[in-house]
Order: C-alpha cells, then structure tokens, then sequence
C-alpha cells in the first residue's frame, strides 16, 4: 500500500518521517472512515475517554480493529493490536485521535503499539489532554515509526467535539434537541404535551439518547411530560444516557418514572444550594443524585451546572427541554448544536413557543451557529447547526 511521501529527518533512536498532515491514498481514506465508523460505536459509552477506532492493515488486507470498550478501556488501539497479534509487525495503524503516552488507569498505548512493532501510524487528531497533546505522536516518531496526521481530521473532529470541548473549556459539548411544528410551536397551551414528529424522527430521537453521555431536561418537562428519557430502540435500553434534571427547589415527585427509575438509569437532580436537605435525603435514599449549583432569583447558573458535569466525565449533553431550559441555554450562548425536528403540521395560535420569551430565530438565524445539513425524515424534516 502506497503511503505519502515524507522526508526523513533524525530522531532519537533512528529516521522518522517528517511531520506533516497526511494526504491521504484512496486506501488510506477508506480505512480510515472504517476507524471513524468503529469509533462512533463508543459514542455514549466511554465517557470520560473519547470514543476512538483504530484499524490495522497489512499488505492492504485488514488484520485488527478495535474501538474504545465501554467505560474507556481497553482504549481502541490495544483491542485493535490484540485482534491482530503477530500481523500487526510491519503494519499500517489508523487512529481517529493521538494514542495515549502516559500512564494513567492502563499503560500508555504508544509502549503497546511500539512493542507490536507497526510500522506506520496514520492519525486524524493531536489529542488536546495536555498529558498527551503531541507527545504520542513524537514518542512514536522517536522509536522509528513513520506517524502522519490529518486524515479524516473534519470528521474526527465532530466525533471527538465532547472530548475536546471538556478538556479546552471545561464543560461538555452541548446538543439541543427541539421538535417544533410548522409554526414553531412545541405543545399545546397550559404545557399539554402533544405528539410532533411522527414515529421515524422520534427513533432518531433516541439513537441521539444512545450516542449521548447525558440527557438534561427541566422540572417543568418533568412535571407536564413524567418521561422516562431512556432509549427504548429494540434491546437498547442498556445504552440510556445519565439522566440530569434541573430542579433549583428540588419539586421533583417521588413518583415521577425518573425517580421510580433511578436505580436502573443514573439520574442526577441539580439543584441549589438551598434547596431542602430532607429532599436530598429522600432523593438520595431512592438512588439519584443531588448536585448543588449556585443559583440567582431561583434561577440555576447554567455555566456552572456544566462545568459539574464535566467534572463528573461527561463529555456529550443532549438536551431535550423544555422551552424555558432551551431558551436559557441560547442566551447564555451555552449550544454547540442544535438539531430540529420540524413537522409540516401547526399547531397553532395558542400553542407554546419552542424557545420561551424568544423567538426560534434566535436559534435558526444566531451569528454563533450554522446550518450544515437538512434532510427529510418520512414527512418530518431535520435541520442541524453547529457552531460557527
């Protein structure tokens, strides 16, 4: 397999490839999109680690793939090697992000990669962990193998967009999820839930659930709606995201299906600091857990409710509502993506707004996110942005 032509240039224990972003073969770009489609298996599961996929190819033929297991180890390219045993010697590793170089809760993946004796290392990303950041890829350059970055470094980018937001800011990678009808309506008045979308959106709805760490809605929704937000797509229950709900005076009914349900699906009431201790008590008593913000005029502050759950390892919010949580995330400029279910159907005049006291063009149309792709979903259409 033909690779991309680098000058060498002296390193610590031989010649390495200078560094360079890879061009990429034809062959280098389809495996690599096969690493970026394993990854994606994490998504949701590996939380604090990344969601990574590694292929190993030899000879052009595929002789190991991994991605990172559930709970972040193994990491992808130690499953990825141990698939591959002695055929990984003289191989070609692809890695959607930099390989780990210290030792943490398992040894560094760079030791397992140099000892397997692969030959080659195409990365799309430098990871940004500051206890990696460039030293995988020189540590591997400095043992003789030729490493190239680069490859598929868009796509890697947007998979990774949790992992690197948690370690660049803090907090983790926000995805608003709005069903609205054609008049930009998200339920009926007095917040009487009313079904949207048909049937094919909603599943997409819940393979989001299943590719996020955590779903946050507000007490009103909790309220109005008593969801269960969990996957119910055919045997993925067990890839339900962690349950946060915003509840800044802890009103949240003990028979509510959330509570009934916190021991299966980890839930996590946020509340503040002087919300009742005895409802804590309770709560805690039933399997969830209280986190405690500080709050203003009984408003929760929302920078801070994110950067505790980032400091739990989530890297990956989806949230679902309601208007008013919406509302207050756009003005906080707290969306890295939003992602719109529209019906072709009103509801009409005395309806709820989808984002409460704005208008919905103050997501659609804000200078902070772009529309990047549209697609009809069996009558419904789906509209997503991204930051700018």
């Amino acid at each position: 397999m033909a690779a991309p032509t680098a000058q060498a240039h002296p390193a610590a224990g031989g010649t390495a490839p200078a560094r360079g972003a890879a061009m990429g073969t034809a062959d280098d770009e389809r495996f690599m999109a096969l690493a970026l489609a394993l990854g994606r298996r994490g998504l949701g599961r590996t939380w604090p680690n990344p969601a990574v996929g590694a292929v190993i190819v030899r000879d052009g033929v595929i002789v190991g793939r991994g991605w990172t297991q559930a709970g972040g180890r193994p990491h992808a390219e130690v499953e990825a090697l141990k698939r591959a045993g002695g055929a990984a010697q003289g191989a070609t590793l692809y890695v959607t992000l930099e390989p780990c170089s210290h030792h943490g809760k398992s040894p560094p993946c760079t030791d397992a990669i140099v000892r397997a004796g692969v030959a080659r290392v195409v990365s799309s990303l430098e990871d940004p962990n500051p206890q990696v950041a460039g030293r995988g890829h020189a540590l591997l350059r400095e043992r003789g193998i030729a490493v190239e970055t680069g490859l598929g470094a868009e796509a890697a980018g947007r998979d990774h967009a949790g992992h690197i937001r948690r370690i660049r800011e803090g907090r983790p990678q926000v995805l608003l999820k709005l069903a609205v009808s054609a008049d930009g309506k998200a339920g009926l008045a007095g917040r009487r839930p009313v079904g949207i979308t048909g049937a094919a959106a909603r599943a997409r709805v819940h393979l989001l659930r299943a590719e996020s760490d955590a779903i946050l809605v507000g007490i009103g929704t909790v309220l109005s709606d008593d969801p269960h937000l969990t996957c119910r797509l055919p045997g993925m229950l067990e890839r339900s995201p962690v349950r946060v709900v915003l509840d800044a005076r802890l009103r949240i009914p003990l028979a509510s299906a959330i509570v009934g349900t916190a021991r299966e699906t980890p839930t996590w009431v946020v509340a503040a600091p002087e919300a009742s201790a005895m409802a804590e008590e309770i709560l805690r008593a039933r399997g969830a857990e209280v986190i405690r913000v500080k709050a203003r005029d009984g408003a929760l502050d929302l920078a801070a409710m994110l950067r505790e759950l980032a400091a739990r390892g989530i890297t990956r919010l989806m949230v679902e509502g309601g208007p008013t949580v919406a509302a207050s995330l756009v003005r906080a400029d707290l969306i890295d993506e939003a992602a719109l279910y529209c019906s072709p159907n009103p509801i009409g005049t005395d309806g709820i707004d989808a984002l409460a006291g704005m208008p919905l063009t103050a997501l659609t149309q804000s200078p902070r996110l772009k529309s990047v792709a549209s697609e009809s979903v069996n009558g419904d259409t789906l509209e997503r942005y991204e930051r700018s």
